[in-house]
């Protein structure tokens, strides 16, 4: 039944509907829900935008149209007409009127009803999942954020690499590889844009590159995901402090955007924004040695060498309000590319970014080998085909400099931020060990 053929009624978003006000206009979307009562239906109408109530009489609309829209179930796509007025007790503050109403697409027996449900139905189902206000709340934040990234590098200088998802070696070791067969050679799957970043670096001084990498983890952690997206920006003439100094910087713009922008749905998350607001620069910086020492007062059982897994990281950030660095891990926890500290060999010039509130690791980052035959011994060491990163080690024959960079997980990022339990809903639909579908 289409009622609503005045080609003259402005088509209004949800989000920009108090510039209507006293004004007649179509919304077309979804509906959340429905409640009845008596002669009068009340309709929360969803368009992508955000949620409004839109009221329906049956005096005013006629039998017809009334029996039909008290038929409506939940998700089924409409097109709804009529006069916008402002109503304190209304979500959004705003309410419509209905003298027009379409049904575009029924919805019959729409899975996910406002009951509870397991995680492992809500997944199955993740592609009908989203369309929640929870999940509208997280995505819109996880966009806010990769915005804010994308907008300070972009302010600063920095040029933007797109950095290949095939590859043909290694970044973080090669345990954790994804291979596929690239026309009768292997190829995998890119854990990182690092190394392409490095080069793009010594090109354009400053860079960034932002994608997904690929991690085949056996990892049923919180924290994990096998597809997860990283910002990973890469400096020339840059050291691993003034690395750090970058991170923080970075950090308080992207969360203080967040938080300016974002607060209806952090609201609405009943998020604690009380470490949020934290995020102030400087950071603490705690040596590893340190933390060592701090994880052993805490009765882990860990020796100087140990890297650090999810527990230890938990512990570590509950002596910190804010996030913190832990850096200078031994070298032969971290990647083959590290620099050295010359002064204490056996550790990397490197750093990790641990949130707070038990978040941990949510960048990671450090100083690049810049010398050509202690870069090639690091790769000797680590076992890597020396052919497959001659591109790499030309970086240090002609022209090379001290250099630094890190990335930072949007994941991880976004579940610190929204206060989630698990990285799965940060992302629109997730890669964990058992589950590739939808």
């Amino acid at each position: 039944m289409d009622v609503t053929t005045d080609n003259t009624v402005p088509v209004a978003t949800i989000d920009g509907i108090s510039q209507y006000e006293g004004k007649r206009v179509c919304i077309k979307g979804w509906l959340y829900n429905i409640r009845i009562g008596g002669s009068i239906l009340f309709l929360q109408v969803r368009d992508g935008s955000g949620i409004i109530q839109a009221v329906l009489v049956k005096k005013e609309i006629g039998e017809e149209v009334f029996q039909m829209a008290k038929k409506l179930t939940q998700e089924s796509s409409i097109i709804v007409t009529g006069s916008v007025r402002a109503d304190s007790r209304a979500p959004g503050g705003f309410e419509l009127t209905i003298d027009g109403l379409e049904l575009v697409g029924e919805s019959p027996d729409y899975p996910i009803t406002p009951k509870e449900h397991g995680i492992d139905f809500l997944m199955e189902n993740r592609h009908l999942w989203l369309r929640s206000s929870r999940q509208h709340a997280i995505l819109r934040i996880r966009a806010e954020i990769i915005k804010a990234c994308r907008d300070y590098f972009n302010d600063r200088g920095y040029i933007l690499i797109d950095s290949p998802i095939l590859t043909p070696s290694a970044c973080e070791g090669t345990t954790t590889l994804f291979a596929t067969d690239y026309f009768g050679q292997k190829a995998y799957l890119t854990q990182s844009g690092q190394l392409y970043v490095e080069a793009a670096a010594m090109a354009f001084g400053k860079v960034y590159c932002f994608g997904p990498t690929f991690r085949a983890e056996k990892s049923r952690t919180r924290r994990h995901l096998m597809e997860f997206w990283m910002i990973e920006p890469e400096v020339a003439y840059c050291d691993w402090k003034t690395n750090m100094e970058i991170q923080e910087d970075f950090l308080e713009y992207v969360v203080g955007t967040v938080l300016k922008n974002r607060w209806k749905e952090i609201e609405q998350l009943e998020r604690n924004t009380k470490y949020l607001e934290n995020v102030k620069k400087p950071f603490p910086r705690l040596h590893y040695d340190d933390a060592v020492k701090i994880l052993q007062s805490k009765g882990q059982k860990i020796e100087w060498g140990d890297d650090f897994g999810a527990e230890h990281e938990t512990m570590l950030t509950e002596e910190f309000d804010k996030p913190f660095f832990v850096h200078h891990f031994p070298h032969v926890s971290k990647a083959f590319y590290m620099k050295r500290d010359p002064d204490r060999p056996e550790c990397a010039l490197c750093s990790d970014l641990l949130a707070p509130e038990g978040y941990g690791e949510i960048i990671g980052g450090g100083q690049r080998e810049d010398n050509y035959d202690k870069l090639l011994e690091g790769v000797k060491k680590h076992n890597l085909d020396e052919e497959a990163y001659k591109w790499y080690l030309d970086l240090r024959k002609y022209g090379s400099v001290p250099h630094a960079g890190f990335g930072l997980g949007i994941e991880r990022t976004v579940s610190w931020i929204c206060g989630l339990h698990h990285v799965r809903e940060a992302i629109p639909f997730p890669r964990t060990l058992n589950r590739m579908y939808p």
